[in-house]
C-alpha cells in the first residue's frame, strides 16, 4: 500500500520518470501479488464478476453486477481478510510522510533583468490602426 503512495508522490514531484521507475516497479509486483493471492482464493467469484461486467453493459456499469460484487466481496473478506472500502474511501485527503529527500527546485532564485527597447527602434506601421490600449 505504501508503495503506491511513494509510486504516486515521487511522479508528482520529478519532472523526469526514469527516477521513479523503482517506485514503480514495486508497485506491479504488488498489484500481481494481490491478484494472484485473489485468484488463488476466489477464482470462481473473480471470473463471474469480471464476465459480468464485461457482458452486461457496453460501458461496464457496477450496477448490474452487485450479486456477484457481494459474492467476490464476502470471498475475499473471508478467505483473504480483506474488506472492501466504503464509498468515498478514495476521495479523501490524505498526508504521506515519506523518507525520500525533496527534490531540487527547478527554478532559479533570480532572473536576469529584461533588456529595455531603445526609443529609436524601427517600428513598422501598426496593421489596425493604432498601437496604443486606451481607445
Amino acid at each position: 500500500m505504501l508503495s503506491g503512495k511513494e509510486f504516486m508522490l515521487c511522479r508528482s514531484e520529478e519532472r523526469d520518470p526514469r527516477k521513479c521507475l523503482a517506485e514503480g516497479r514495486e508497485v506491479t509486483k504488488c498489484a500481481l501479488d494481490f491478484f494472484r493471492k485473489a485468484k488463488k482464493a476466489c477464482r470462481k467469484q473473480f471470473d463471474e464478476y469480471a464476465t459480468c461486467l464485461e457482458w452486461s453493459s457496453s460501458e461496464m456499469d457496477y450496477y448490474h453486477c452487485r450479486k456477484t460484487q457481494a459474492a467476490l466481496d464476502s470471498c475475499m473478506l473471508d478467505k483473504l481478510g480483506i474488506e472492501r472500502p466504503h464509498l468515498g474511501y478514495f476521495a479523501m485527503p490524505r498526508v504521506h510522510h515519506t523518507e525520500r529527500p525533496r527534490p531540487e527546485k527547478g527554478y532559479r532564485d533570480d532572473y536576469p533583468a529584461t533588456p529595455k527597447v531603445e526609443d529609436d527602434f524601427p517600428r513598422r506601421p501598426a496593421r489596425f490602426g493604432t498601437r496604443s490600449l486606451a481607445p
